[in-house]
C-alpha cells in the first residue's frame, strides 16, 4: 500500500457573518497518498476550492484533524502553516499570480530564495528549460502568452519538489489549444517528479486523466 500523504478527518468549515452561520465544508473525511493524482469536481459553491485551501494550510478548519504525513497542521500556528506551505506544498491557481515587475526568470527563483537557497537562478533557468521557456527567461509576465504565464506558474510551483501539487482550475483562462498543452504538462510533471497531485476541476475529460474522482455537493462526499 502506497503511504499517505494527506489525510481529512471529520473537517468542518464555517464562517461566521453577523447572526449568520454558513457550513462550507461538512464533516468530511478523505486521504491522498504519495504519488497519487485525484481530481476534486463538482459544480460552483460545493465547496471544492475550500478543501484545496484546507490542504494548503490557507484556511484553517472550524473543527477536525488534518496530517500531513506525521504531522498534524491544523494545530499549527500562522507562521508554522507558511513554512510548512514553503517546503511541502506547490500551487497553481487559475489566474496566473505572477510578479508583474519581475521577470518570468525572477518570479520563479523567488520560490527558492524565500527559503534562502542558494543557486536559486540556476535552479530557476533549468525547470524553466525543462517546461520549454529557455527563450523567455528575461520576459515579464506581460510580454508572455497566457499559456506561457502558466507554464511560469507551473514552474514556479513544482521548483521547491514539494510532495504535493494543488491545481484549482489551471486551464481556466486559456484557450482548447493552450489548456491541452497546460493538463498534459501537469500530468507529466507530476509523473516525473513522482509528486501526489489534487486538481479541481469541472473538466470530466481533465478530471478522468487522474487515478481517483472524488465528487463534492454542499460540503459533503457524494
Amino acid at each position: 500500500m502506497t503511504p499517505l500523504l494527506i489525510s481529512f478527518s471529520n473537517i468542518h468549515l464555517q464562517y461566521q457573518n453577523g447572526t449568520i452561520l454558513t457550513e462550507v465544508i461538512r464533516g468530511i473525511d478523505f486521504v491522498i497518498h504519495q504519488n497519487e493524482r485525484l481530481a476534486i469536481v463538482g459544480k460552483s459553491g460545493s465547496g471544492k476550492t475550500s478543501l484545496l485551501m484546507l490542504m494548503a494550510g490557507l484556511e484553517k478548519p472550524t473543527s477536525g484533524q488534518i496530517k500531513y504525513q506525521d504531522q498534524i497542521i491544523t494545530s499549527y500556528t500562522e507562521d508554522k502553516l507558511t513554512d510548512f506551505r514553503k517546503k511541502n506544498i506547490g500551487i497553481v491557481f487559475q489566474s496566473f499570480y505572477l510578479i508583474p515587475n519581475y521577470t518570468a526568470l525572477e518570479n520563479v527563483a523567488l520560490s527558492l530564495e524565500i527559503n534562502f537557497q542558494k543557486n536559486a537562478l540556476s535552479l530557476a533557468k533549468e525547470i524553466l528549460i525543462d517546461l520549454g521557456l529557455e527563450d523567455r527567461f528575461q520576459h515579464f509576465p506581460r510580454q508572455l502568452s497566457g499559456g506561457e504565464q502558466q507554464r511560469v506558474a507551473i514552474a514556479r510551483a513544482i521548483i521547491k519538489k514539494p510532495e504535493l501539487i494543488l491545481a484549482d482550475e489551471p486551464t481556466g483562462n486559456l484557450d482548447d489549444e493552450n489548456a491541452q498543452v497546460i493538463t498534459d504538462l501537469i500530468f507529466s510533471v507530476s509523473k516525473k517528479y513522482k509528486k501526489s497531485l489534487c486538481l479541481v476541476t469541472h473538466d470530466m475529460d481533465l478530471a478522468q486523466r487522474c487515478d481517483r474522482i472524488m465528487k463534492i455537493e454542499n460540503g459533503t462526499i457524494v
